[in-house]
C-alpha cells in the first residue's frame, strides 16, 4: 500500500496530480512533468536529510495513486499532507494509507505529534479528518501552531494526532477484538 518515493512513478503521479479536483490541494505543486521530477528528487533528498517523510500510495495492483507526507519536521512534530488521484476518490485508499503511515510514524520514528491543517472550505478533507477517531481539534490546544498557520487570515483548522492518543486507540482496538473473541 505504501512505498518510499522514487523517480519512476513521476509520470503517473504527475497526471493524477494535475486533475482540477486534486491540484489545488497538493502542497508540492508542479505544472510540468519535468518540474515534478525535480520536486520528487528534492523530496527524496530531503527525506535522506531527515527533513520529511514521504511515501507513495499504491492501489491493490501496486500502481501509484497518490502521496502521503510528513513535512516541516521539527521538535518531534510534523505536518501531514496527503493527496489521492481523482479516479480513486471514495474507495478507502485514504484511510488505508493513513493507517499504515501512522503506524510507521508512531512505532518507528521519534515523531510525537502529527498536525494537519485543513482549509475550512475543503469539505472533502474535513470529512476525511473527522473520520479519524484519535484526532483532536488543535485550534485551542496548540494556539501557537494555529496562529502560525493562519498568520494573515483565518483559513485553516488545525487537527492533531499525538503518539499517545494513537497508540492508546490501537491498544483499545486490540483489547476490544480480544474481548469479542472471548480472550481476556
Amino acid at each position: 500500500m505504501l512505498k518510499k518515493r522514487d523517480l519512476h512513478e513521476v509520470p503517473v503521479l504527475f497526471e493524477l496530480m494535475s486533475h482540477p479536483e486534486v491540484f489545488p490541494y497538493v502542497r508540492q505543486k508542479a505544472t510540468t512533468s519535468d518540474e515534478f521530477y525535480f520536486v520528487t528528487k528534492q523530496t527524496i533528498e530531503a527525506e535522506e536529510n531527515g527533513e520529511l517523510i514521504s511515501r507513495t500510495i499504491l492501489d491493490e495492483y501496486h500502481q501509484p495513486i497518490g502521496t502521503i507526507n510528513l513535512f516541516d519536521i521539527e521538535n518531534g512534530h510534523g505536518f501531514l499532507a496527503t493527496w489521492i488521484g481523482q479516479p480513486y476518490f471514495g474507495k478507502g485508499y485514504n484511510k488505508l494509507a493513513k493507517d499504515q503511515f501512522f503506524d510507521e510514524i508512531f512505532y518507528h520514528t521519534n515523531i510525537e505529534t502529527i498536525f494537519m491543517k485543513v482549509r475550512k472550505t475543503n469539505k472533502r478533507s474535513l470529512k476525511a479528518v473527522l473520520k479519524i477517531p484519535y484526532v483532536a481539534l488543535g485550534n485551542t490546544v496548540y494556539p501557537d501552531v494555529y496562529q502560525k498557520i493562519n498568520q494573515n487570515e483565518d483559513i485553516y483548522d488545525l487537527f492533531a494526532i499525538s503518539r499517545e492518543h494513537y497508540i492508546s486507540y490501537q491498544q483499545f482496538r486490540v483489547d476490544e477484538t480480544a474481548a469479542d473473541h472471548g480472550v481476556v
